[in-house]
């Protein structure tokens, strides 16, 4: 394996040679397995609060030795204390599966089994189907016009709908949609379909709209700063990235002038893009390529279809003997 340099990290609950191999298992993921930057941040915070737990737990720092000695006893008291500060199932599985995924780095570096990661179940999960909009809803949240009365300067409007109208439209993420490039839009009349980098750096074409691409370069057209071909295509008030939190926060003040729920998120609209093509007949496989989702049973939670529906598009889709 390789033996890159890794960014210093220094813990207070472990020695230095915990803190060694804990930033070269984060460069590892970061550079060979190719996981996102959210999701190392997210397995390096879960690891760094089961290293102080155990200090705790143990009343001494953790050394390498002693983290290889785990007991299942260990790892349950920490899930305990997890749970009791009532974190989501979801949150309890990414903090396993990250420390089984140490436990495995160590393992192969040789510095020790850590077999009691392995005795313990992941906590399970109630599956909670995502709430699409309603499709006039959905709509007139791209609309500009439905926030005329902020305070708001009308290239930001323009822009937030604009990014909006790619969500519902294309069904992307919002991570996607923010991290499109300029040259990556076709103007309106010349394209109509996108290539956006998903998670695990994966790359897909998406179709988009003529009437969305519309919006987006009326937004352009509109905003004050230059956008070179290979800068973001949308940017924040001052110039710089757009943060995800703006256009969750134009949600939010959107929501409550179109009297929609809470649930009306921003990833909301690529829920309903998903079940809106299903409910007018769209296949269920071509949807799970648009969606980017490596797995057609993510696309069924997704769009919350149940059994006989699936069984009805594979009537449909399935040639006849």
């Amino acid at each position: 394996m390789s033996k890159a340099a890794a960014p210093r990290i220094e813990l207070a609950s472990a020695d230095p040679s915990i803190a060694l191999e804990m930033a070269r298992w984060l460069s590892h993921l970061g550079a060979e397995r190719r996981l996102s930057p959210k999701t190392l941040e997210a397995y390096g915070r879960d690891l760094r609060q089961c290293l102080d737990f155990l200090s705790n737990h143990w009343g001494e720092r953790v050394t390498l030795a002693r983290f290889a000695a785990l007991e299942a006893t260990d790892v349950r008291a920490f899930m305990a204390m997890r749970r009791a500060d009532d974190i989501a199932g979801r949150s309890l599985m990414r903090a396993l599966a990250g420390l089984r995924s140490f436990g495995r780095f160590l393992e192969r570096e040789g510095k020790g089994k850590v077999g009691a990661l392995s005795a313990i179940r992941a906590p399970k999960v109630a599956k909670s189907l995502p709430k699409p909009l309603p499709m006039a809803s959905a709509k007139r949240l791209a609309d500009a016009d439905e926030r005329a009365g902020e305070d708001r300067e009308t290239w930001i409007l323009a822009r937030d709908a604009a990014v909006m109208a790619l969500l519902y439209g294309s069904g992307l993420r919002i991570s996607e949609a923010l991290g499109l490039k300029r040259r990556e839009v076709p103007r309106p009349g010349e394209g109509d379909v996108l290539v956006v980098t998903g998670k695990g750096n994966k790359a897909r074409m998406v179709p988009v709209l003529q009437n969305v691409l519309e919006l987006v370069q009326e937004y352009v057209s509109m905003c004050p700063y230059p956008l070179p071909a290979e800068g973001p295509i949308f940017v924040g008030a001052r110039g710089g990235p757009l943060s995800p939190r703006i256009i969750q926060l134009a949600m939010e003040r959107l929501r409550g002038a179109l009297g929609l729920p809470d649930s009306a998120t921003p990833h909301a609209l690529r829920h309903s893009f998903a079940t809106h093509l299903l409910s007018r007949g769209g296949d269920l496989r071509a949807i799970q390529e648009l969606l980017g989702h490596s797995s057609l049973s993510t696309t069924q939670v997704y769009t919350g279809i149940d059994s006989e529906r699936l069984l009805e598009v594979y009537a449909s889709a399935h040639p006849r003997r």
